[in-house]
């Protein structure tokens, strides 16, 4: 087996002061914010979606809502930061069709975090390879940048969170827009477009809010809002 490590020798996988420490030394770079928290709870009331999946679920704070949660981690040293959530891949999620009740997530922006170049600074380097101190999993869309393979990357997790998920189910997705080269890139218009567009998912209600989170580097005068959307599952695609 490879030591990913050998792929970033400049990479100390222990985080600084600068990288918050999560649980056993391990960081990460875009955790659902607190001030989140209480709008995904809203969107998901505990009597109509009891069974909830993330499908990227991270450190794992998707279990803080008070709905039975099952979170998806494709890197180990994330995944094992609850009990909760399973080591496994959005675009091969191990579950039944029509399991879950609602989604709850917030997959990768396409943003500066999806650098993974091999940095003169990665105790400050905040991304999802730098704070994780490798080389990310082949299925980990957090090293890609947005554009045509990281649209074709969430097409098709997209597909496995259909499958999984009953009719009348809900989707709540959290995402936000960059600016890049001084223009503004469309990524949350896109996952809307995807879910309303190929699986004729119902908008239920929208909302953006500042959380305030990773106010430095390029581009940080022009930092633009969290946005969450809320989605039911009211058909089949192409019905």
């Amino acid at each position: 087996m490879t030591n990913d490590l050998q792929l970033f020798p400049g990479l100390d996988p222990a985080p600084t002061i600068s990288k918050p420490d999560v649980g056993g030394g391990v960081s990460h770079p875009a955790r659902f914010s607190k001030a989140l928290m209480p709008v995904l709870a809203a969107a998901v009331p505990l009597e109509e979606y009891p069974l909830v999946l993330d499908p990227f679920a991270g450190t794992g704070r998707v279990h803080e809502l008070p709905n039975d949660t099952v979170g998806v981690e494709i890197e180990w040293e994330w995944a094992r930061l609850s009990p909760a959530t399973i080591c496994a891949s959005a675009l091969d999620l191990p579950f039944p069709h029509h399991t879950f009740d609602a989604i709850v997530t917030s997959p990768t922006y396409g943003n500066r975090l999806a650098d993974h170049h091999n940095a003169v600074d990665p105790d400050r380097r905040r991304s999802y390879t730098h704070d994780l101190g490798r080389a990310l999993h082949i299925d980990n869309s957090g090293a890609m940048q947005w554009g045509s393979v990281y649209r074709e990357f969430h097409a098709a997790a997209w597909a496995h969170v259909w499958r999984v998920l009953r009719p009348g189910g809900r989707i709540v997705l959290n995402v936000k827009d960059h600016i890049r080269h001084g223009k503004r890139q469309h990524v949350a218009g896109w996952h809307v477009s995807e879910l309303m567009g190929f699986y004729g998912l119902e908008l239920v209600w929208c909302t953006e809010l500042d959380t305030g989170s990773l106010w430095a580097g390029a581009n940080a005068e022009a930092r633009l809002p969290e946005q969450v959307f809320v989605f039911d599952k009211i058909h089949r695609a192409g019905s």
